[in-house]
């Protein structure tokens, strides 16, 4: 599908990517992973054509098109979401307008009219054509995309100016998903979507017909989309034929296998070297320190993933507060005439790791808020003994002091024992070199998020309340931030999106749905069971599952114990709900054609009634053998149908 031969790219003289030699199948799912600057995102746009390399050339298959959602800076207006993203299928509605223009014609043009044939030829090719590539179901695929991407029907009428820059590139990402390029390419997909939203996409790139490239931070969508792995580094790339989880053993394994094998050959160099010194300027020596010398030449250096420095950032030991942290009663919080939390009770316990999962729009941050402090119109809200909370909103970068260099913004707020880490805590959040001393009125809102992070971590807090605390950060940064937080001595209410994040951390998921709070008081795998049991019962969720992959779990049936064995679970019942959903689309596919054979038959044998057709010897006899191929056709495609809608209809 995709070729990149001898390719290299240079920036200011300095090589980014060397003499790549690359391939892409058709239907690989392949994960780009890398240091911060190593180049991933510039691959992507060499790719997309928006780049040119220095040097090499990129092979794309015949007909392919290639697709590229960068991070961000896409904005749309003027249209509305509907017609923006119908705007995708701008080939089919093209077919659709000429298809309508040739029935109009054929309307009107005698039968016997020379142009009547070739009319009707193209348009009985421009209907398999639209219905193989899915022209009339095209409607509800853009309403499945919008839906997925958490756009709701009254939306769609709206004006895609009216939208914020997340929602921006959730339209962009609608519009890319329709249009189905053969190399799907996707820089940081999920940094705008909800967990409901990343679940669908998931899903929708699991059963992506055609290859994708994708650069992404959360390590659960890696796992569950991508089966290669590709590290950019050291000016090439590497390949792992595994998922991110096993990437990482793998990786490691190599790097150890690297490390042995350059400690043999370093040694062996050595030897090499003190020969030539030893014996460079003796006569009858010559020629073996010649020898040795074109030896040395020969042996091809192996050259080590540079080691990243393990940071490790521990809190400062909070006050001891109560046992009882938080208490909110009977809590009312609304926006006008609309309720987002009607008369909740929470209760926050010493030591507890909250989850705050839910829809997009539930009310999670406003929760948050009411927990840090804000207003609200009835109830209580009741502060234990000795708590003293921090609150990291998801616009906290706007509290900082524009004049000041990221390292003095976190200097001003640092406990005098935290001073001598704050490099480390810097370089964990992506700051290294002199980027430690720009100011912060010209670092990006990504960086100015990371810096906002970080210096809440420096205070002595017993109760941290997050929103969207791993936004902005990568893979690494994430690890660190959950170390930390794991060790943390206090309490911890968080939202996320990330689910690995939310796994390695919670003790408590708290489920905001419909103006009330359902807790469930385990770990986040814990609550995935439990949603997917009471699913199994019958007994309808309040809201839809986050994750639906443990739904054969009925009542009296066993949870599993293991994260091992519930992940298999959700791997079968997956695999198991792509085969159905593949076999339900091909129903419809064989419907759609069968319906159009029998109309072919029909007219047919109405031509054949008529006595006169048989007046001509060659008509009839191509008549007979047209009637005889269609009946064939249209049986086997009955026996197709009955037997997948036989396995559809299993229990």
């Amino acid at each position: 599908m995709l070729h990149l031969h001898h390719l290299s790219k240079d920036f200011a003289g300095k090589p980014l990517f060397t003499d790549i030699g690359w391939h892409l199948k058709k239907g690989e799912r392949v994960g780009l992973v890398g240091e911060n600057g190593a180049g991933k995102s510039t691959l992507m746009r060499i790719i997309a054509g928006q780049v040119e390399p220095t040097d090499g050339s990129i092979q794309l298959a015949r007909g392919g098109t290639v697709g590229y959602l960068p991070q961000d800076g896409i904005v749309t207006r003027g249209r509305t979401l509907f017609a923006e993203t119908m705007s995708a299928l701008a080939e089919l509605q093209k077919m659709a307008r000429e298809m309508e223009d040739l029935t109009a014609r054929l309307g009107v043009v005698p039968h016997d009219d020379p142009s009547h044939p070739g009319m009707l030829e193209r348009l009985g090719h421009l209907q398999e054509e639209f219905r193989l590539k899915g022209g009339y179901t095209m409607e509800a695929e853009v309403g499945n995309v919008l839906t997925g991407l958490g756009f709701l029907p009254t939306d769609w009428e709206r004006d895609c100016g009216e939208f914020s820059g997340g929602w921006q590139m959730r339209i962009a990402l609608a519009r890319l998903l329709l249009m189905k390029p053969n190399v799907l390419l996707l820089d940081e997909p999920t940094n705008h979507l909800d967990i409901e939203a990343r679940n669908w996409l998931e899903g929708y790139l699991q059963a992506y017909p055609y290859s994708v490239i994708l650069v992404s931070h959360d390590r659960f969508f890696l796992d569950q989309v991508c089966s290669r792995i590709t590290e950019v580094w050291n000016h090439t790339l590497t390949d792992y034929h595994c998922n991110y989880s096993s990437y990482l053993v793998q990786r490691d394994e190599r790097v150890t296998a690297l490390r042995e094998a350059k400690r043999r050959q370093d040694e062996e160099i050595g030897k090499l070297e003190d020969f030539i010194s030893r014996f460079r300027y003796k006569a009858d020596k010559a020629a073996l320190v010649q020898s040795r010398i074109k030896q040395l030449e020969k042996i091809e250096r192996i050259t080590l993933p540079p080691e990243r420095k393990r940071i490790r950032f521990r809190f400062p030991e909070p006050p001891k507060s109560g046992r009882i942290v938080m208490e909110l009663k009977g809590l009312r919080k609304a926006y006008g005439e609309r309720v987002v939390l009607d008369g909740i009770d929470l209760t926050v316990e010493k030591g507890e790791r909250i989850a705050l999962v839910g829809h997009n729009g539930a009310g999670k941050s406003t929760l948050m808020r009411v927990l840090a402090g804000g207003d609200f119109q009835g109830g209580e809200r009741i502060v234990g003994h000795n708590v003293v909370l921090d609150y990291f909103a998801q616009d906290q970068a706007a509290e900082l002091d524009p004049t000041r260099s990221a390292y003095e913004e976190l200097l001003a707020g640092a406990p005098y024992d935290v001073v001598p880490q704050l490099r480390d805590l810097l370089g964990a959040f992506l700051f290294s070199g002199d980027d430690i001393h720009k100011k912060v009125a010209v670092l990006s809102g990504g960086e100015r998020n990371r810096l906002a992070l970080a210096r809440m971590l420096l205070r002595p807090a017993n109760l941290l309340l997050m929103d969207e605390p791993t936004n902005h950060l990568d893979l690494f940064s994430k690890e660190v931030l959950l170390d930390a937080l794991r060790s943390f001595a206090g309490t911890v209410v968080f939202v996320s999106h990330d689910r690995h994040f939310i796994d390695g951390l919670a003790t408590r998921v708290v489920e905001v749905a419909d103006g009330g709070l359902t807790s469930y008081h385990g770990d986040y795998e814990y609550y995935l069971a439990k949603k997917a049991e009471m699913s199994g019962t019958g007994e309808a969720p309040s809201t839809p599952l986050i994750h639906a992959s443990l739904s054969s779990t009925g009542p009296g049936s066993r949870v599993p114990a293991s994260k091992e064995e519930r992940q298999q679970l959700r791997e079968t019942e997956k695999q198991r709900q792509r085969e159905t959903q593949r076999r339900v689309k091909r129903l419809a596919e064989l419907e759609a054609v069968i319906e159009q054979e029998e109309t072919q038959l029909a007219e047919l044998e109405t031509r054949m009634a008529d006595p006169a057709f048989f007046a001509d010897p060659e008509q009839a006899r191509r008549g007979g053998d047209d009637h005889a191929a269609l009946t064939a056709r249209i049986a086997a495609l009955y026996g197709e149908w009955e037997e997948l809608s036989a396995l559809t209809e299993e229990p």
